[in-house]
């Protein structure tokens, strides 16, 4: 088809930037309207702790039952309506698991939950990333920050809503329409149609081999991929714990740790694209690695809980690209379907990030947990070390796809 002219195809591609991080903000808050509502629920269905455990963890399980499905869904049912699918799923399913009455039904609400998720969660990032291909220029640091936003806005509502007496059934359901009409009202501004015909691999007949090559340079990127997972789960998981049981710091200090690790990752991604375009992934990547590796090293060289703060916050910083750019390079990885790239790292991501929690309490309890965050500075070596299979190429504005009806 003939071009757009160039005024139409920007007002286009404002109102898709609008739209696809509407996707990616309801998919952080919607979750987070849970997580402070699930204490409550294992105290009202007299749960022990080994059956919420695992109801909870019916949630990744589902992520990873499902999420291998993401590809074909997207080449058969195209991105936006995927997303916009899957996103309702996860709203109505978040709202029965919260009005549960058993905890077999909480977990089976929570397993279709990680389900729709994971599906959604490839979806907004097909979106995002075809229409960063449009502008020519990076996009996808600020789509995550602004998911980052949505997770910040639900769990603020979730404990809103506890303070305010709120009953679960009523809040889930509220917070269920208003992001359900949020992806709906923005839902005509995505991007429509086929997702990858300007993918690599795009134009090559069923069946075409792929190289070793390309299989290797994947697994390197869900390497880079879980390294970030990695650090971001040593804030969420240990910052609080250990700045409060191993630096002795007060319950309230000790939760700026992860304050502070998620403020600066913010900050991060939105300089990332800025970042990216100027000195390309693989310059970012190797220069945040070795910012999270000696600013947390030097943390645990020399414990304090100002330095640890700071430490948390460097390594925030420094991954704060991380996940987006392995998402971009294995979303473009050529040989491979359209799809199958971001689809593959997404779930062996899943599966790797189960292990970190678990790695750093194990290391923790044989010695001690300051020794086991020796996996942060350790995941940001890492990502110097291969950060070479990203792009080396920077972007000038004018650097642009072109853009067709």
């Amino acid at each position: 088809m003939a071009s757009e002219p160039v005024d139409v195809a920007d007002t286009r591609n404002t109102r898709a930037r609008i739209a696809v991080a509407a996707l990616f903000l309801t998919n952080g808050a919607l979750f987070a309207n849970l997580l402070p509502r699930l204490p409550e629920i294992k105290t009202d269905l007299a749960m022990s702790n080994a059956a919420y455990g695992a109801a909870v963890a019916s949630f990744s399980a589902g992520a990873l039952l499902a999420g291998l499905a993401a590809a074909a869904l997207i080449r058969r049912f195209t991105s936006a309506r995927v997303a916009l699918v899957t996103t309702v799923g996860l709203a109505v399913l978040i709202l029965l698991a919260g009005v549960a009455p058993a905890p077999l039904l909480l977990a089976a609400a929570l397993l279709g939950a990680g389900a729709c998720d994971a599906i959604t969660d490839v979806a907004q990032n097909v979106n995002g990333l075809r229409l960063q291909r449009d502008y020519g220029r990076s996009i996808i640091n600020s789509l995550h920050a602004v998911w980052a936003v949505g997770a910040i806005i639900g769990g603020s509502m979730g404990a809103a809503a506890i303070a305010l007496s709120i009953p679960r059934a009523v809040h889930l359901g509220v917070a269920a329409v208003l992001f359900c009409g949020v992806v709906g009202l923005c839902y005509r501004w995505l991007l429509h149609g086929p997702d990858h015909d300007d993918h690599p691999s795009a134009g090559l007949p069923d069946g075409h081999a792929v190289g070793a090559r390309v299989y290797l340079v994947l697994l390197a990127l869900v390497v880079i991929a879980i390294a970030g997972i990695a650090v971001e789960d040593a804030g969420s998981s240990w910052a609080t714990l250990y700045l409060r049981d191993s630096l002795g710091a007060p319950g309230q200090i000790a939760a700026l740790g992860y304050v502070a690790q998620v403020g600066s990752m913010f900050v991060g991604r939105m300089a990332g694209d800025r970042l990216v375009d100027r000195f390309g992934e693989r310059a970012v990547l190797r220069v945040g690695g070795l910012i999270a590796a000696a600013g947390m090293g030097a943390a645990l060289a020399f414990p304090s809980v100002p330095g640890s703060i700071a430490g948390f916050a460097a390594a925030g910083f420094g991954v704060a690209t991380v996940v987006p750019a392995a998402m971009r390079a294995a979303d473009e990885l050529p040989g491979l379907r359209p799809g199958t790239g971001l689809t593959a790292l997404t779930w062996l991501m899943r599966l790797g990030s189960l292990g970190a929690p678990l790695a750093v309490g194990v290391v923790a309890d044989a010695t001690s947990l300051r020794l086991g965050l020796l996996s942060v500075p350790i995941a940001g070596l890492t990502l110097v070390l291969l950060a070479g299979v990203l792009s080396a190429r920077k972007r000038s504005p004018l650097d642009r796809a072109p853009l067709s009806g």
